[in-house]
């Protein structure tokens, strides 16, 4: 009967002795996550639109792409030439170009002789994208007049690829591109495939 009762401890030692310590929860790095979100971005190669595939916090966004786009390719990307853009790089506001708020200005920054809306719009603001329905509006801002018909389409490639991401059983929308001196109108069947 003694050899009964001493059966279950030993099964226990024998299992407590393998070498596994007793520990609770061992945290090891972030949460498991998939695979990052990508977007296609619209760059040039000899003379032609490439996709190429993008990291994005915002994937579906076509406001965030077009910030991908004016980042410019990036060093080796492409075939032996490289990829370019006739996109104009996001630019960086000159020093002398930044000027205090006077007593005239609100408290948005704009001054009086702004047009109505203009908040926090100059010539170095990225272009927006706004959607109504399938038409998709993109404005450019200022400093991007005189873009090619190739920085056209690279606009709007980047922009309806980007919103079809998310959007994939929705009709192609058609694209007005406005501002800058521009006012195009087109849909992304002259875009190459992603």
């Amino acid at each position: 009967m003694k050899a009964l009762h001493r059966a279950p401890l030993l099964a226990l030692l024998a299992l407590t002795s393998c070498g596994i310590p007793a520990t609770g929860v061992v945290e090891a790095g972030g949460p498991a996550s998939g695979a990052l979100p990508l977007t296609p971005v619209y760059f040039v190669e000899n003379g032609r639109l490439v996709a190429t595939q993008r990291n994005t916090g915002r994937p579906g966004d076509p406001t965030d792409a077009l910030r991908l786009l004016m980042a410019g390719p990036l060093t080796g990307e492409g075939g032996t030439d490289g990829l370019t853009s006739e996109v104009p790089a996001l630019p960086t506001a000159p020093p002398t170009a930044m000027a205090l708020p006077s007593a005239a200005d609100d408290v948005q920054g704009n001054s009086p002789s702004d047009p109505p809306g203009a908040a926090g719009s100059s010539a170095y603001d990225t272009p927006t994208v706004t959607v109504a329905g399938n038409a998709m509006t993109i404005r450019l801002p200022a400093g991007m007049a005189g873009l090619s018909d190739l920085g056209i389409r690279q606009l709007v490639c980047t922009a309806t690829a980007a919103y079809r991401l998310t959007r994939p059983s929705t009709p192609s929308p058609t694209a007005v591109v406005t501002g800058g001196g521009h006012l195009v109108r087109m849909s992304d069947a002259r875009c190459p495939a992603r």
